[in-house]
C-alpha cells in the first residue's frame, strides 16, 4: 500500500507538472518552482516523490538543482520556507535561484535549513540527472550522460538508457550508450545469459584498456561455462589488441622523437661534413632558437594578442636569424682559426656553449620558461587505439618538410654545389675557384639556423631553460655518426631509427639504460662501418 500511495503521489506531481509545461514559459516556471518549493516542507521519506516529479518534467533546466540536492548545497529558508542552490561566501552564504541560478544576497548559515537527502535519495537523484540528460535534446549532453553511466554503472539507469539507445540518431552517442547498457549488464545479476553474451561480444570489440578491466572483473563472478570461455577469450582478443596498439603507439612515439633528434642534427650533420669541426655549443643554438619563440610571444602578448595564433611564424625566420648570426659570429671570430686542431675546436665550442647559457641565465634568469601552444598546435585526436597530440604531429612534418628544403639547397643551388664541393674535396675546390673559408661561413650559419628552428620546435614540447640544449647535443651526435658525416639521407634514417630505438626499448630497460644500449650499439656498429650508414663519396674521403 504504502509502494501504491508513493506512485499515486509521483504520478500526480508529474500529471500537474505535465499539465503546467503544456503552458506558457512562466507557468512552467511556476510548476517547477512549486515543485522544489515543496521540498522545504515535505518528510525525508516524501521527498523522492518530488524528486521522480522534477525528473517526469523532463525540463533539463532542474539538472543544476539536483545535482547541489545530491551535493548538499540546498537549503531553505526558516522564514518563508524558500528554496535556495547555495555556496560558500565571504559573511555566510551566496544565495542562487534553483533554476535561473540568479546570484542573490548573502546571508548567516543560521537563517538557513539545508534540504537533508540520505543515499537512497541520492541514487534517486543520480537515476534522475541521468534521465534528463540522456534524453536532452543536446547530442554533446547525451553523448556525455551516456560516457558517466559508462563509468558509474548506475543499475537503475539501464531501463533508460535501453529506451534512449533505441530512439537515438546519432551514431556516436549511440556507441556511448551501447557500451553503457553492456557495462551495467555485466554487473547486473538479473541479467540473463544472453545479455551477458552479447555485452562480452561488445567489449571484445572495443578492445581498449577500459574493456579488458571490466571483462577481468566479470570474469570471477560468471555464472556459466559460457559465460566464462566467452570471457576469457575476449581478454585474450582484446590483449593482442593492445599488444598491437602499443607496438604502434611505440613506432608513433620513436617517430616523434626521430623528428626532434632530425631538426637537432640536420645542421650539425653539414657543418661537421663540411668543415670537419666539433661544434660543442651546436644545442646552444637550439636553446636561442626556443628563447627567441619565448620573446615573440612575449612581444605579441602584450601588444598585438590577436596575433598569438600567428607567433610561431613570425619566431621561425627570426629563430633562423638570430641562431644562424651567432654561428657566423662564431665561425668568424674563432674557429676559422682553428681549423686542423680537432681538439682546441672542441675545447673552444665548449666554452662558448658555458658562456651562451650563462648570458641567457643573465638576461632571462634561471628558471623555466613557458611557450604557449597556438589552437591549432594543441589538443588530440586518436585513430584506433592511438592518441595522436597535435604539436607532435606538427613538429614531425615541420621536421620533413625542413629536410626537403635543404636537401633541394643542396643539391638545386649555386652554394650548395659548393658545399657539396668543399665536402668532398676542399683542395680541388679551393683551386676551382671556390673561396672556401665563405663557404664554411655560411655553412656554419646555415647550420646554425636551422638549429635555431629547431628550438622553436622543441619549445612546443618542452620548457624552455638554459640547459635545453644540452639534453640533444649527445644524441645529435650519436645521429650524424651513425648515420653517416654530412650525409643528409643518413641522418634521417639515423633519426628515426634511434628514435624508434629508444621508444622500444624505454620500457624494459628505462629511459636511461635504453640510451646507455643504443650508445653502445652506436660503439659497436662504428667499429663495424667507421663511416656510418651512408658513407660520403669522394676523392678526399676515401683517402
Amino acid at each position: 500500500m504504502r509502494q501504491l500511495r508513493k506512485l499515486a503521489v509521483a504520478v500526480l506531481l508529474s500529471f500537474l507538472a505535465a499539465v503546467a509545461s503544456t503552458g506558457h514559459g512562466k507557468a512552467s516556471d511556476t510548476s517547477l518552482e512549486a515543485t522544489i518549493s515543496a521540498l522545504a516542507s515535505a518528510k525525508l521519506k516524501d521527498r523522492g516523490n518530488h524528486i521522480e516529479a522534477l525528473a517526469a518534467t523532463g525540463d533539463a533546466q532542474v539538472v543544476p538543482f539536483l545535482e547541489a540536492l545530491a551535493a548538499g548545497d540546498v537549503y531553505f529558508k526558516k522564514s518563508d520556507k524558500t528554496v535556495f542552490i547555495t555556496r560558500k561566501a565571504e559573511g555566510g552564504l551566496q544565495l542562487l535561484d534553483p533554476l535561473s541560478l540568479e546570484e542573490g544576497e548573502v546571508v548567516g548559515s543560521r537563517s538557513l535549513k539545508k534540504v537533508k537527502v540520505n543515499n537512497k535519495l541520492r541514487r534517486l537523484v543520480r537515476g534522475a540527472v541521468a534521465g534528463l540528460t540522456v534524453q536532452s535534446h543536446d547530442a554533446g549532453t547525451r553523448l556525455e550522460a551516456a560516457n558517466a553511466l559508462y563509468k558509474s554503472q548506475d543499475l537503475e539507469a539501464l531501463p533508460l538508457l535501453k529506451a534512449a539507445v533505441a530512439a537515438e540518431t546519432d551514431e556516436t552517442v549511440k556507441d556511448a550508450q551501447e557500451r553503457a547498457i553492456a557495462a551495467i549488464t555485466l554487473k547486473n545479476v538479473k541479467a540473463s545469459e544472453a545479455e551477458r553474451l552479447e555485452a562480452l561480444g561488445k567489449f571484445k570489440a572495443q578492445g581498449d584498456q577500459e574493456a579488458l578491466a571490466l571483462v577481468s572483473s566479470f570474469l570471477p563472478q560468471a555464472k556459466t561455462a559460457a559465460e566464462s570461455e566467452a570471457a576469457a577469450l575476449a581478454i585474450q582478443s582484446i590483449e593482442k589488441s593492445l599488444a598491437m596498439w602499443d607496438a604502434v603507439e611505440n613506432v608513433w612515439y620513436g617517430l616523434s622523437l626521430g623528428s626532434v633528434l632530425l631538426l637537432a642534427a640536420i645542421g650539425l650533420a653539414i657543418t661537421f661534413g663540411v668543415m670537419g669541426v666539433i661544434n660543442m655549443a651546436h644545442g646552444e643554438m637550439v636553446m636561442l632558437g626556443a628563447y627567441t619563440t619565448f620573446v615573440v610571444q612575449e612581444v605579441i602578448r602584450k601588444s598585438f594578442p590577436g596575433f598569438f595564433e600567428f607567433s610561431l611564424l613570425f619566431a621561425l625566420p627570426l629563430a633562423f636569424l638570430v641562431a644562424g648570426g651567432v654561428g657566423l659570429a662564431m665561425e668568424r671570430g674563432i674557429i676559422r682559426f682553428l681549423y686542423g686542431r680537432p681538439l682546441e675546436t672542441l675545447l673552444a665550442t665548449w666554452g662558448v656553449s658555458l658562456i651562451l647559457q650563462q648570458a641567457v641565465r643573465t638576461i632571462f634568469g634561471p628558471t623555466n620558461k613557458e611557450v604557449g601552444n597556438p589552437d591549432w598546435m594543441s589538443g588530440a585526436f586518436e585513430i584506433g587505439g592511438l592518441a595522436l597530440t597535435a604539436n607532435r604531429l606538427w613538429i614531425l612534418v615541420f621536421a620533413l618538410v625542413v629536410f626537403v628544403v635543404l636537401l633541394m639547397v643542396l643539391k638545386r643551388t649555386h652554394f650548395g654545389l659548393q658545399m657539396r664541393a668543399v665536402t668532398q674535396n676542399r683542395r680541388m675546390a679551393a683551386s676551382m675557384g671556390i673561396r672556401t673559408p665563405w663557404v664554411d661561413a655560411r655553412t656554419f650559419a646555415l647550420g646554425s639556423g636551422i638549429a635555431g628552428m629547431a628550438g622553436v620546435a622543441l619549445s612546443q614540447i618542452s620548457n624552455v631553460s638554459p640547459n635545453l640544449g644540452q639534453t640533444y647535443i649527445i644524441d645529435s651526435f650519436m645521429v650524424v655518426v651513425f648515420g653517416g658525416v654530412g650525409n643528409l639521407w643518413g641522418t634521417l634514417v639515423g633519426a628515426m631509427t634511434l628514435g624508434v630505438a629508444n621508444k622500444f626499448l624505454e620500457p624494459y630497460a628505462g629511459a636511461v639504460l635504453a640510451k646507455i644500449l643504443v650508445l653502445v650499439f652506436i660503439i659497436l656498429f662504428i667499429q663495424k662501418k667507421p663511416r656510418g650508414l651512408f658513407a660520403l663519396k669522394g676523392r678526399a674521403v676515401d683517402l
